[in-house]
């Protein structure tokens, strides 16, 4: 009876390897995960934002940096 859990142990890890490779191998074939949606796209007034914010937080580093 031991014996046979034991190789139903020993099975059970191989198929979690195996596992993990298929699905290491599948991910490399297809550069993607699982679950992913695609691209993700932002509007232009999004990015308009984006990057006034990022300006205002370089002037002020900026400012901190002339004041010192």
């Amino acid at each position: 009876m031991t014996d046979l859990s034991a190789v139903l142990m020993q099975l059970k890890k191989e198929r979690d390897k195996l596992n993990r490779a298929i699905e290491a191998l599948s991910y490399g074939a297809t550069g993607a995960r699982r679950g992913s949606t695609g691209k993700r796209r932002l509007s232009a007034a999004a990015r308009q934002r984006i990057a006034n914010a990022q300006r205002a937080r370089w002037a002020k580093f900026r400012a901190k940096k002339k004041a010192a």
